[in-house]
C-alpha cells in the first residue's frame, strides 16, 4: 500500500510539474557557449624599406629612390582584402632632362637658368596607395562547384588606387576598377591569381593648367581594360634551410585616351617585377615570414601609358633593380 501510494505521487508529481519533486532533482549545468569564430581568419601586416637603383619620371629623367611601405592583408568569411600605401624619395634633384626634381626646378630651362643653385630644390616626394578587395563565389554561394583541378576559386573583384607628389605636374591619380579574379593553386602551396578588369583613372595636369590650354588642370581618361597577376611560388625543392620564394607581378592597362585636350593619346602601358625572397627569419629563428630580405626585376613600358614616340619624353621605360627587407607583424 506504501508503494503504491509512493508511486502514485511520484506519478502525479511528474505530471503537474511538482515544483518539490523537482527541487530534489539534481541540475546539469549547461555547456558554456563556444566562442565566435575571429572575424579575420588571416590578418597579416607588414612594413618594409626598399631602394630603388634606377627609377623613372617620365618627361623629366632618372633618378634612385627610397621607398617606405606598409601593407595589410586579412581573409574573412567572405574574400579578402589588401591595402599597400608608398612613401617614395627621390635623390636625383638636377633639373630635366637630367633628374626629378620637386617643383617648381622641373618646368624647364626657364626655371632653371644658368648659376642658380642645383640644390635649392629636392628630389620629388610621392605617396602612392592602392586597396584591392574580393569576394569569393564559393563563399558567397557556399558551394565547392568553382574549385576544379588548379582553379580553386572564381571571386568578384573590386579595387582603387590613389596618389599625390610635390611635382608640378601635381598627378593626383585617382582609379577604380572592378572585375573577375580567377585562383590556381601551385606547387609547395604557392598560387596564381589573375583578374581581368574594367578601369577608369582620373588625373591632374599641373603643366597644362599653369601654360595652356586645359587650365581646369582636370584630366579624365576613357574607362579601359586592365588584367592584373600576382603569382607566389615557394621554392620547396631547395634545403630546407633555404626557404627562398620567388613572386611575379604583371599589370597590363589597355589604351585609355588623351584624357583632356591638346596631348597624345595613351597607349598600352606594361608593368612585371620579378622578386626572389630569402626567409631570414625562418632560417634564424625557425618563424617563417617574419623577416624577409629580397631583389628584384621591374620593368615597365610605356610608363603611365605614355608613348615616346609621340610625347618625345625620355623616362617611359623604367628597367631596374630593386632591393628591399620585410618585417612582418
Amino acid at each position: 500500500m506504501f508503494k503504491s501510494a509512493l508511486g502514485l505521487a511520484a506519478i502525479v508529481a511528474a505530471a503537474v510539474g511538482s515544483s518539490a519533486w523537482a527541487a530534489d532533482l539534481p541540475v546539469k549545468a549547461p555547456k558554456p557557449a563556444p566562442p565566435p569564430p575571429p572575424f579575420f581568419i588571416v590578418n597579416q601586416n607588414s612594413v618594409s624599406y626598399s631602394y630603388v637603383f634606377n627609377g623613372t619620371n617620365p618627361g623629366a629623367g632618372t633618378t634612385p629612390k627610397h621607398v617606405l611601405n606598409y601593407s595589410h592583408f586579412d581573409v574573412w568569411q567572405y574574400g579578402t582584402n589588401f591595402f599597400t600605401v608608398d612613401w617614395l624619395k627621390a635623390t636625383n634633384s638636377a633639373a630635366p632632362p637630367n633628374g626629378t626634381p620637386a617643383a617648381p626646378c622641373d618646368r624647364g630651362p626657364a626655371f632653371n637658368p644658368p648659376g642658380a643653385d642645383p640644390n635649392r630644390c629636392a628630389g620629388y616626394t610621392e605617396i602612392y596607395g592602392l586597396f584591392r578587395s574580393t569576394f569569393g563565389w564559393n563563399q558567397i554561394f557556399g558551394t565547392k562547384t568553382f574549385a576544379a583541378g588548379p582553379l580553386t576559386n572564381i571571386e568578384f573583384a573590386v579595387g582603387a588606387d590613389l596618389n599625390t607628389d610635390n611635382t608640378t605636374l601635381g598627378s593626383a591619380k585617382r582609379s577604380i576598377q572592378g572585375g573577375v579574379q580567377f585562383d590556381f593553386a601551385a606547387p609547395y602551396h604557392g598560387f596564381l591569381n589573375v583578374g581581368v578588369f574594367a578601369y577608369h583613372e582620373w588625373q591632374n595636369d599641373g603643366f597644362s593648367a599653369l601654360f595652356g590650354p586645359n587650365f581646369s588642370g582636370n584630366v579624365e581618361f576613357n574607362t579601359t581594360w586592365a588584367i592584373e597577376a600576382l603569382y607566389v611560388q615557394p621554392l620547396g625543392f631547395l634545403p630546407e634551410y633555404l626557404p627562398v620564394t620567388f613572386k611575379r607581378l604583371a599589370v597590363i592597362h589597355g589604351p585609355k585616351g588623351a584624357g583632356e585636350i591638346g596631348v597624345p593619346q595613351r597607349i598600352t602601358e606594361y608593368l612585371t617585377q620579378q622578386t626572389l625572397s630569402l626567409d631570414v627569419g625562418k632560417m634564424v629563428t625557425g618563424k617563417s615570414d617574419m623577416v624577409s630580405v629580397w631583389v628584384a626585376y621591374r620593368w615597365w613600358k610605356n610608363k603611365f601609358g605614355l608613348d615616346p614616340a609621340t610625347t618625345g619624353f625620355n623616362g617611359t621605360l623604367e628597367s631596374t633593380a630593386v632591393t628591399g627587407v620585410t618585417f612582418a607583424f
